[in-house]
């Protein structure tokens, strides 16, 4: 049978009855709460199964509780202590996502071969073996022609078994080219810690010690790698310290700190650079971390250059460079004209952080502007100054947690694959223009957004074959359409998900993906709280439909049947170098692959051979593990790079970046051009030894829209309720919507201060139509105080057209409830990291009443 568009959601609620009526579980209860009663005797007809969120990339160990069959609560991992047995409200999301009926419920095909946004795809079910046969034809086509490399993996949401799926098995078909979603989300944040302090990742926080926060560009009680630690523990520094709020919007966080400075967008680096100059001027900088003059008298003056030789630097480098190119002119006068902000309030937040040093941090955001690079490492290197970095009540890196190695797959890749697993990568990363610094090491760095103009241009060569899982990036994507037009192109693509949404709709193949967090088997590694911990996934209700896991079941089933056409390497790795631990049995089908790939990876954390001389926990076994569901890490030791030096080229805090500069001149020297021209072709206005040290960039001339044309500044704002952009179709998404400041429950809006509305006559409700360089879209105007004027805000997350009957106005007409900004948004980077621009005020958009 055929399965038009309109039919979908009709034929989706009857497999689900149909599947509960074959006795696979019980007929799922949406309303979960309605049906569960506190107390002991309640608890004792259940079950409470460990497992892990994964709703953000906190990935916080939780506990399902599990009645007759159904899921009906979560909550922490009691054992956490990274979340103190505690969740946000993105895990009690949960439940609705299992039992949304609008889940993929078996394998599909493509029947029309016309893509766009509003063909009908016409899908037929099919069996998994169909599915996966069609695949490997696909796959064994590229072979025969030799152009693996035409091969596209892109993948979302992930867990420790991402190295095989999207790690190991492009390498064994023969191509370079897995795609991460991460520069869509991250990465330039991670070049202010890496090109000062040799860090590349997201930092962690010892709240419990700390008497001083600044979050700048984020929100740690709503989206910032923390929820539930954060909502747990901000009171702390609330009672007996200081927070301060640095953003254009009032978020969660603002709503109760101290302090609210909402700075103009993009200009984050030019208040950042004048803390610096005041903690100089004043004399308060670390001097344990940083040193200090020689003579012991401050030279630091308003206009004045310093004799780099006056100061004797204890774990820093080029304190005093950065003091005369950068910091010497830059007080918080030009600063507050600069950023639209009080110049008091500058100074008074930079004595405040510095007199509580070392005990503050600044939680930074993404920042992810056109110029983030170098906003980020002026914002981090705050931390640094005050040596904040490393130290008890400050900002460390964190701790990890212990996993077994995955066996390799190099004795099974043959010379067609080692050769094009050779070739350029498709995103273009290490272009000239494109630097992609990962660790400050050239090409290395993801540009995920940009493989849609690869996959058009063909540039550096077509793609014939393409898997996308847990990705959504035609609605994830800034200037989505360009996603539209890629996916149309590409001849064969598969998607791997749990529900359809707006990428599915350009697939050839949909296979239902199990969701990790109750019906899969994998593993995830986090920290919060100054503790790593390893966290199972595994599951916790019988699978209601006929979904696999993608990065085990999957990957062993493709090499079934590659094995079956003739390529046999695949299959014989997995089924030679995987085996269970305690039993040395080999895997002989998907789901034992499944279970044995986790047991392998998990075996130092569970096995007492091999966990001996861990200092953290020590679960007696695997079924220990499984009932445990965590290993938790020793807790954070401090000051151990001030006493062994930093992972950077000096081996110290890098003011100036020897690290950052020789990236630089590695990328310079492959194209034989200077690091003046790399920059140049990067839109950063930096020039000389500048480049090297964290610095101030306008944002005005890389914004998107003249301010006389397109006056307002755009930025989209994160929710509390989004589990990673799958929590949509959700009703109590909707239903609780207010819970972020200046939003409606059940609607979809555009926050707008009440000044700016006035002048545009618009009142609150009324329609309007928003529109950049690239396009227009219509939404609800809130009005709102919590915003500065000259800016919009818009939350992340909805204008869905193609999620379901809730998260879509008209899923059949592709008509999406609400509007997504990613439309308006001009394509464009921060270059040095390969991230995509999102705000800082690069956007520029102008507003009318409908």
């Amino acid at each position: 049978m055929r399965i038009k568009r309109r039919e979908f959601l009709k034929v989706s609620a009857a497999a689900a009855g149909a599947v509960a009526l074959q006795g696979c579980t019980k007929s799922p209860t949406l309303n979960a709460f309605a049906e569960t009663r506190t107390g002991a005797e309640s608890e004792a007809a259940g079950k409470w199964i460990p497992n892990t969120c994964q709703g953000c990339t906190t990935w916080c160990p939780i506990e399902i509780f599990v009645q007759n069959g159904r899921a009906v609560k979560v909550r922490g991992n009691q054992l956490s202590k990274a979340n103190d047995g505690y969740c946000c409200v993105r895990g009690h999301l949960i439940l609705q996502q299992i039992y949304d009926p609008d889940r993929i419920k078996t394998p599909m095909k493509r029947t029309n071969p016309k893509k766009g946004r509003k063909e009908d795809p016409k899908f037929v079910p099919i069996s998994w073996d169909e599915a996966m046969d069609t695949i490997a034809d696909k796959i064994m086509e590229l072979r025969k022609n030799n152009e693996t490399h035409k091969f596209l993996l892109m993948r979302g949401r992930y867990s420790h078994h991402n190295t095989i799926f999207y790690g190991h098995l492009p390498r064994m078909i023969g191509s370079p080219n897995n795609i991460s979603h991460s520069s869509i989300c991250a990465e330039v944040e991670k070049m202010g810690s890496y090109a000062t302090e040799g860090f590349w990742g997201y930092r962690d926080y010892d709240l419990d010690n700390m008497k001083y926060l600044i979050t700048w560009a984020c929100d740690p009680i709503s989206s910032n790698r923390q929820p539930p630690n954060s909502i747990r523990r901000l009171h702390k520094v609330l009672d007996g310290g200081t927070v301060a709020a640095i953003d254009p919007r009032m978020n969660n966080t603002a709503a109760k700190a101290h302090e609210w400075m909402p700075v103009k967008p993009g200009t984050d680096g030019a208040v950042a650079v004048a803390m610096a100059h005041y903690i100089l001027v004043n004399g308060l900088w670390n001097k344990d971390f940083c040193g200090d003059f020689k003579d012991g008298r401050n030279q630091f003056r308003k206009g004045a250059t310093v004799n780099e030789g006056d100061f004797d630097e204890k774990h820093t480098n080029g304190l005093v460079k950065w003091w005369n190119l950068e910091l010497k002119d830059k007080d918080a006068a030009w600063a507050a004209r600069e950023a639209g902000v009080d110049r008091a309030q500058i100074e008074r937040i930079a004595k405040g952080f510095a007199e509580a040093a070392p005990n503050c941090a600044i939680w930074y955001g993404p920042y992810m502007h056109p110029r983030g690079s170098y906003a980020v490492m002026a914002i981090h290197s705050l931390n640094g100054l005050v040596g904040a970095t490393d130290s008890e009540g400050g900002l460390v890196t964190g701790m990890g947690a212990p996993s077994t190695a995955y066996p390799s797959f190099a004795p099974y890749q043959d010379d067609i694959a080692k050769a094009n697993a050779g070739q350029t990568k498709i995103d273009q990363r290490g272009y000239l223009e494109m630097p992609a610094m990962a660790r400050a090491n050239p090409g290395t760095g993801v540009v995920c957004n940009n493989v849609a103009n690869a996959i058009l241009d063909e540039d550096p060569y077509d793609i014939k074959v393409a898997i996308g899982y847990f990705n959504n990036f035609n609605f994830s994507g800034t200037e989505g359409a360009r996603w539209d037009k890629a996916m149309a192109k590409v001849p064969f693509f598969v998607h791997c998900v749990p529900m359809f949404s707006e990428m599915t709709y350009f697939a050839d193949i949909v296979l239902p993906s199990a969701l990790h967090h109750s019906e899969d088997w994998a593993l995830v590694s986090s920290k919060a709280n100054c503790y790593g911990h390893l966290s199972i996934q595994q599951p916790v209700i019988e699978r209601m439909f006929d979904v696999k896991g993608i990065e085990t079941e999957v990957t062993w089933l493709l090499a079934e049947k590659l094995k079956d056409k003739g390529f046999s390497n695949m299959y014989d790795w997995l089924s030679k170098e995987y085996k269970d631990p305690e039993t040395g049995k080999h895997p002989s089908n998907s789901l034992e692959f499944a279970i044995t790939a986790t047991k392998m990876r998990s075996q130092k954390a569970w096995d007492p051979a091999e966990n001996k001389d861990y200092k953290g926990d020590r679960p007696n076994g695997w079924e220990d593990f499984r009932k445990k569901g965590i290993v938790n890490s020793p807790r954070f030791t401090f000051r151990q790079k001030w006493a062994n030096g930093f992972p950077t080229e000096t081996k110290k805090f890098e003011f100036y970046s020897e690290t950052l500069k020789k990236g630089f001149e590695t990328h310079a020297a492959k194209y034989n051009v200077s690091v003046d021209r790399v920059l140049e072709l990067t839109n950063y206005a930096a020039r000389g030894e500048l480049a090297f040290v964290p610095h101030y960039e306008s944002p005005e001339d890389v914004r998107h829209g003249s301010r006389r044309e397109y006056p307002f500044d755009l930025i989209d704002m994160k929710s509390r309720l989004n589990r990673e952009g799958r929590s949509a179709n959700n009703s109590w998404y909707y239903s609780f919507k207010k819970c972020d400041p200046g939003d409606v429950n059940q609607e979809d809006v555009v926050q707008l201060n009440p000044d700016d509305a006035r002048k545009l006559g618009i009142s609150d409700g009324d329609m309007v139509r928003v529109t950049s360089t690239i396009g227009s879209l219509t939404v609800k105007a809130r009005l709102w105080e919590g915003i500065r004027p000259g800016v919009v805000a818009k939350c992340f997350g909805q204008g869905h057209h193609a999620f379901g009957r809730i998260a879509s106005k008209d899923f059949v007409k592709a008509e999406p409830r609400g509007a997504n900004f990613n439309e308006i948004m001009p394509d464009d980077y921060d270059r040095i990291t390969g991230s995509t621009a999102r705000n800082g005020g690069f956007t520029g958009v102008k507003i009318e009443k409908v």
